[in-house]
């Protein structure tokens, strides 16, 4: 399936099922928000890295107006839907302020491995008690999968992108899988270099070498 629809390109990944609060202050904006109320038409997020707008982004859908100010900002509550792929940039569009783009939607396999999932997520709660982070999750852990800890595992806007891009699930397990047992054992060994750090300037109790 290959559609038009307009973008509105921000330096995050927002993944399919996420929920994203977004503050809608500049006029190009405010334009294609409320065109897409009216309409009751989803929008496009591109994902833009280093002032590159890149491929791949989220379709988002609006579920709620939150607040309308005065000077024409608004708060909204939205959805993610699926992932999409520009195929062409429409930069002017008549009578508009805002771009757009013509896009289609890659297959996504959302099916992956509950015995992998649950070691990702051991893996993200011990990396949350090391870093002492609270971060509640909103889902009973029979129902997460990828998209639904992405966020909590620690990863740059590079690598949440290229998570963004595989389109199967057991492989976006398998890449979080990968990172957390990479950066796991890297907090750990701060850990104990802070521990060392403490020690500093305290008395020691050493058992001195002795000479054979």
């Amino acid at each position: 399936m290959t559609n038009f629809i307009p973008i509105f390109p921000l330096s995050i990944v927002v993944y399919p099922h996420e929920n994203l609060n977004l503050h809608i202050f500049e006029p190009k904006y405010q334009q294609l928000i409320k065109e897409c109320i009216d309409q009751k038409k989803p929008f496009g997020m591109p994902v833009v890295i280093n002032n590159k707008m890149n491929e791949l982004g989220t379709l988002l859908e609006i579920t709620e107006i939150s607040k309308v100010y005065d000077n024409g900002e608004l708060d909204i509550k939205t959805k993610g839907k699926k992932v999409f792929r520009i195929l062409e940039v429409i930069k002017e569009i008549p009578e508009k302020l805002y771009s757009g783009a013509i896009v289609n939607y890659p297959h996504n396999h959302e099916h992956g491995k509950r015995l992998i999932m649950n070691k990702v997520i051991a893996d993200i709660k011990r990396l949350h008690e090391m870093l002492k982070v609270n971060k509640p999750i909103s889902k009973v852990e029979d129902e997460l999968w990828s998209y639904d800890l992405a966020h909590s595992a620690g990863l740059t806007l590079e690598e949440e992108y290229e998570l963004l891009s595989l389109m199967n699930e057991l492989q976006r397990q398998e890449y979080l899988k990968r990172h957390l047992a990479k950066v796991i054992p890297v907090v750990a060994e701060m850990e104990s270099l802070k521990e060392k750090i403490k020690l500093n300037g305290h008395f020691k109790n050493l058992t001195g070498f002795k000479l054979s």
